[in-house]
């Protein structure tokens, strides 16, 4: 036969209907719809970055300087290539008002500000009015929260340093709020020229100077950005431009989409499962009508190409209503998305997810079809003639078998190359693998000791149970069906639920015993005594470390650019904080080379953390240069140390000898362990006392960040939730296609005497048995996955969670009962004879 006629009988087989694939197209179109939604969300908001870039960063580009302003040349530079240049001085502070303290992040612009977008205040008015002032005092404008914490009101005064400013408005919309990164207070907008005489601003101060440029149109972004940093990259500026305005959120958005396509690779993974037992049985069905064929002389060929084609009409159907139910779904829910998400969006339908979706879906449908359907073209003629099918399982031949490999390998590199997270596919991919075969595997043990248990003499007093066991562990596929699809479902679910809780307790854990209450920065050399003095004198004070601090950048390593030789590690990118000290402190520990003589004097030295420098290749020797305020200076490193970060304490990568950074203007960094009860006494004397000191509270920054890896963690686990809906519906198709082996044990129960009640007995258990099996297994996966993600992707410390595993294990109970109950009334309502009958 040809292929011509394994069409005409696909054709003729898809004319009864849909009947036994209704679980293949929802499986396949969830899994579909899934990825669909994901890549559809993660490309409206790499559009919208890239769409409003320039908004975002506040400029086509910008030149950001540490601790200075830029120099003479720099800005005949920047006046020679923009047409305008925006001036923006940003920094923390404390914003006092009466009794009040509270932290703030403080954006001094100039009258130029912003170069593109629009500041929104309530009540609406233009920037310039609101910064006019009032009352003889400067303007100035702040987040609501902000006037929240201070109970303030439009129209009131407050203080920053030792400088008072009229609060003209609050402050609604920052345009290019998303581009400045995450912040540990809320944001106050003021003049420039208005923050001279509020001692803010001192020199060692730690602030940052931001240039935006408005550029030419057409400027070639990259052959500036060369320019730029071959001539000033020794001085340490640092370069963004509008391609990326907002790199954390790119990188934030990219990372966060990759990992959800990932889950929704293995929701696909589920519905493959479903797929697969779909396909199955309807081929049991069809084994009268394939013996047929071949009794009338269809090839294996024909047999095979007659139902692939069938599958992949079917599978386009489902790819098809994954692919609308995906877009339909991120467009209904645009507007909402629009109003939380605080993010430029662009929701629309755009084709390349879509193709990214279907390209999934085709691929997973056929990897989980080619087993079972090629078990059809085995399917003798003599089946015709025999009561019941063939049910020996055994593998396909090895041509099928190279090619499901072939293409699980192109689905994995298909992941990898749309995500650009190569490493992160391929160990998901082992992941979801070895959670297949550790499901398969367990699905096998459980079948045997379930049948081992309905022997066992202790169970031979609960007919119920001894029932149940013989059930689970009978002939059939409906056990390794639920436990695989609900497994991988829970399993996933599982390891969301421990990365999240041990997140939380490394953030929040044990904070009170080895975290300060405190970090004040910004002291000046000649306020550290007083200030030591006056918490030396509280009793309220336990602890308090204190060292000098300046910043800089790393700006060569060995006379190579630092970022030529490492290019990834985040030393070298941006600034990083620097101290000295004469002798070597009492906590520090060097692991390597020798620290150097309390008076030394000599060519700067330098102690370098020891992992750090471990990753970065630095060894005793090397030469290390440092942009510090537009100086560079070369320090040899004559001792690693170790350095510990999670401590929350005073800890610097780079540590100089005094008489190397003595000399530059810096300022001191404390950090105080206090009483929590005494905490707010401190932060205000210290305010009120030293209005230019900045106290940042450790635990209201760190619930500020738990904050946002709870937002992570929701979203994953929406994700994760997709996978275990499919994994549902997959449980209710084993629930259905095991329906007449149910009507068939219920009618012989009730002919040999047993009540409904025992029967409805025998059934909840089993249910529960397949759910406890499944939930056990994801626990055992979940906790794996969990451990490797948290050891070695988190580098943390990794603890079993007990609540959400046992939450794990009662949701696939649940979730077994409520579909084995469901497909249970009928067995239940029906008259044996007529069940009976019907079987001879």
């Amino acid at each position: 036969m040809s292929l011509a006629q394994s069409a005409r009988i696909a054709r003729r087989e898809l004319r009864g209907g849909l009947r036994g694939f209704r679980v293949f197209l929802a499986c396949l179109a969830l899994g579909v719809a899934a990825i669909a939604a994901v890549g559809l969300v993660r490309e409206s908001l790499s559009g919208g970055l890239m769409r409003e870039g320039a908004t975002m960063l506040g400029g086509d580009a910008e030149l950001r300087f540490t601790y200075r302003a830029a120099g003479e040349a720099e800005q005949a530079w920047m006046a020679a290539e923009a047409t305008r240049v925006s001036e923006i001085v940003d920094f923390r502070s404390m914003a006092r008002a009466g009794e009040n303290t509270a932290l703030t992040q403080v954006k001094g612009v100039d009258d130029i500000y912003p170069l593109y977008g629009e500041v929104r205040l309530e009540p609406a008015m233009p920037l310039d009015t609101a910064l006019a002032g009032a009352n003889g005092l400067p303007g100035a404008v702040m987040d609501p929260s902000l006037m929240a914490q201070l109970d303030l009101s439009v129209g009131d005064t407050f203080q920053l340093g030792t400088a008072s400013y009229h609060l003209a408005a609050a402050l609604t919309l920052e345009p290019d709020a998303a581009g400045a990164g995450f912040s540990l207070g809320p944001r106050t907008l003021l003049y420039r020229a208005d923050l001279e005489g509020s001692g803010l601003l001192a020199p060692g101060t730690l602030f940052e100077t931001n240039y935006r440029l408005a550029l030419p149109q057409g400027t070639d972004l990259a052959a500036m950005r060369e320019e730029a940093l071959s001539q000033f990259s020794d001085a340490g500026v640092r370069w963004r431009d509008s391609r990326n305005g907002a790199p954390g959120l790119n990188r934030f958005v990219d990372r966060i989409s990759a990992f959800l396509v990932l889950v929704g690779l293995a929701g696909l993974a589920v519905g493959g499962v479903g797929v697969s037992a779909a396909v199955r049985a309807y081929l049991e069905r069809k084994t009268a009508v394939i013996a047929t064929l071949k009794t009338l002389g269809a090839s294996r060929r024909t047999i095979l190409w007659a139902y692939l084609l069938q599958i992949g009409v079917l599978s386009a159907l489902g790819i098809a209503i994954g692919l609308a139910l995906g877009a339909a779904a991120v467009l209904a829910l645009a507007p909402v998305l629009e109003a939380r998400l605080p993010l430029p969006t662009e929701f629309t339908v755009y084709p390349g997810p879509l193709a990214e979706a279907a390209l999934y879906g085709a691929l997973t449908a056929l990897i989980f079809t080619l087993w079972p359907v090629s078990r059809a073209e085995e399917i003798r003629p003599a089946q015709l003639f025999r009561a019941l099918s063939d049910t020996r399982r055994h593998l396909p031949r090895w041509p099928v078998i190279a090619l499901t490999l072939a293409l699980a390998a192109l689905l994995v590199g298909a992941a990898a190359f749309f995500s650009g997270l190569w490493e992160l596919t391929i160990w998901a991919a082992l992941g979801v693998c070895f959670a297949l075969l550790l499901l398969l595997a367990a699905a096998w043990a459980i079948r045997r000791l379930a049948r081992r248990l309905s022997r066992a003499r202790r169970v031979r007093g609960w007919p119920a149970l001894r029932l149940a066991f013989g059930s689970v562990g009978g002939p059939g596929q409906e056990a390794s069906a639920v436990v695989l699809s609900l497994g991988l479902g829970l399993s996933v679910l599982a390891a969301v639920g421990q990365v999240s809780s041990n997140m939380r307790a490394a953030i929040q854990g044990d904070l009170p015993e080895v975290a300060p209450s405190f970090f004040f920065i910004d002291i000046q050399p000649d306020q550290i005594d007083p200030l030591l003095a006056r918490l030396n004198g509280d009793p309220a004070v336990t602890k308090i470390d204190t060292a000098p601090m300046l910043r800089g950048v790393i700006t060569r390593i060995n006379d190579r650019p630092a970022t030529e030789v490492a290019p990834d590690h985040w030393v070298v990118r941006g600034d990083r904080g620097l101290t000295y000290a004469a002798a070597q402190p009492e906590r520090v520990t060097v692991s390597e080379g020798a620290w150097w003589p309390e008076d030394y004097a000599g060519p700067p030295l330098m102690s370098f953390a020891a992992e750090e420098a471990a990753e970065i290749g630095l060894k005793i020797g090397d030469a290390v240069t440092v942009n510090v305020l537009g100086r560079e200076i070369t320090a040899t490193i004559a001792s690693f140390r170790e350095v510990d970060f999670s401590t929350m304490g005073i800890n610097f990568v780079m540590t100089f000898n005094a008489a190397a950074l003595q000399g530059a203007p810096h300022s001191h960094i404390a950090t105080v362990y206090a009483e929590a009860e005494a905490e707010p006494a401190i932060l205000r004397d210290v305010s009120q006392t030293w209005p230019n000191v900045t106290g940042i509270g450790v635990r209201e920054a760190i619930g500020r960040v738990a904050g946002l890896l709870e937002g992570i963690a929701a979203a994953i686990t929406y994700g994760a939730l997709a996978s275990l809906v499919t994994g549902g519906v997959v449980l209710i198709g084993a629930a259905a296609a095991g329906q007449p082996a149910r009507e068939f044990e219920a009618a012989v129960l009730k002919t040999l005497g047993a009540v409904r009640g025992r029967v409805l007995s025998y059934l909840v258990l089993r249910a529960a048995l397949l759910g406890f099996a499944a939930g056990a297994v994801a626990i055992l996966a979940g906790g794996l996955a969990g451990w490797a993600v948290t050891t070695f992707v988190m580098e943390g410390d990794y603890t079993f969670e007990p609540v959400s595993a046992l939450a794990i294990v009662t949701g696939g109970v649940l979730a077994t009962l409520v579909a084995g109950l469901g497909f249970a009334l009928r067995p239940l309502s029906l008259p044996p004879a007529r069940v009976l009958r019907s079987a001879e």
